[in-house]
């Protein structure tokens, strides 16, 4: 008999998988190292043709992306010599620092809009998921369709008339008005992908709790909520992804007091033109807080690999 095993894949399968992986791992970083290194080039650089992979490293384009400019005249540079590093650099172009940008302020706008509907949007869902899911609700399978259907419709379609229901409702620009938003798009997405986790954690685990005199609220935080982590770790991800990237309603519905990042950062003009390098650090600090928020719940996506192979 041969040692081969229909289960266990060979040592040279191993390693074209793991080929595979690597390569497909490293095509997908490019673009990202790419957007990465443009923030640290000059304008020039960010421009070249061919693309300059080896160039002189510069803070200018993250220090064009957090001030605000101004061209002054060759005396009044002279008569103000630069006190600061960042001033140093914008005095190449005969210009003088201000004050500081918007984008800050965006940053910060699209944190609260993001974790705010994001939470809205797993903590509903969660109660909804586990009512459809434990409770016999007349016309559940119509009801869940329903739900779902929301989700097809593309933006464009609602725009118009979100934007005159939020205007008579005084919600345009403001993150309330963008977190129900955001939240109403997501929930449908949380309520489906939520039931399907609850629907395998077996019902006799809830049954023991209330036999031992839980509540069934209790038994529901007790017992459901960690066995649903990987699901609500899972779901968080989604909602914050779409949520931190949306851009038609953002575009729509704010302009100043809740205007989030994605329709600030194509706006920052430099000296001549776009200015690649600082959009390019906009976008990199701009895809900080999602991948972090995936480190940090990265365990729970782990489980979810073996979640549901051990049953009652």
């Amino acid at each position: 008999m041969s040692g081969f095993s229909v289960t266990e894949p060979t040592p040279r399968s191993k390693r074209i998988a793991a080929t595979l992986v690597t390569l497909y791992a490293v095509i997908t970083m490019i673009p990202l190292l790419w957007i990465f290194i443009t923030g640290f080039k000059s304008p020039a650089d960010a421009i070249a043709y061919p693309p300059k992979v080896m160039f002189e490293p510069t803070l200018e384009g993250y220090v064009n992306l957090f001030t605000t400019r101004t061209r002054q005249t060759q005396e009044y540079l002279d008569a103000n010599p630069p006190d600061t590093w960042y001033e140093e650099i914008v005095r190449q172009y005969d210009m003088t620092v201000v004050g500081p940008s918007k984008f800050g302020e965006r940053f910060f706008n699209s944190v609260i809009i993001g974790f705010g509907s994001t939470f809205l949007s797993v903590f509903l869902g969660t109660l909804a998921a586990y009512a459809f899911s434990r409770f016999r609700i007349p016309f559940a399978d119509d009801l869940l369709f329903f739900i779902l259907s929301t989700r097809m419709m593309p933006p464009v379609a609602v725009a118009i008339p979100i934007f005159l229901m939020y205007r008579q409702l005084g919600l345009s620009d403001t993150h309330l008005g963008m977190i129900l938003l955001y939240t109403g798009v997501n929930i449908s997405l949380a309520v489906w992908l939520l039931k399907g986790f609850i629907d395998e954690i077996p019902r006799e685990y809830e049954e023991a709790a209330l036999i031992d005199g839980y509540t069934r609220f209790q038994a529901f935080y007790k017992v459901v909520l960690p066995q649903a982590a990987t699901g609500i770790a899972s779901t968080a991800i989604f909602c914050l992804i779409f949520a931190w990237n949306e851009y038609a309603f953002a575009v729509l519905l704010t302009s100043a007091t809740a205007q989030t990042a994605p329709p600030f950062i194509p706006t920052i003009i430099g000296v001549g033109g776009l200015d690649w390098p600082a959009v390019a650090a906009g976008a990199t600090l701009f895809l900080l807080p999602v991948m972090i928020f995936t480190i940090l719940l990265r365990k729970h996506l782990l489980r979810g690999i073996t979640f549901g192979a051990v049953r009652k």
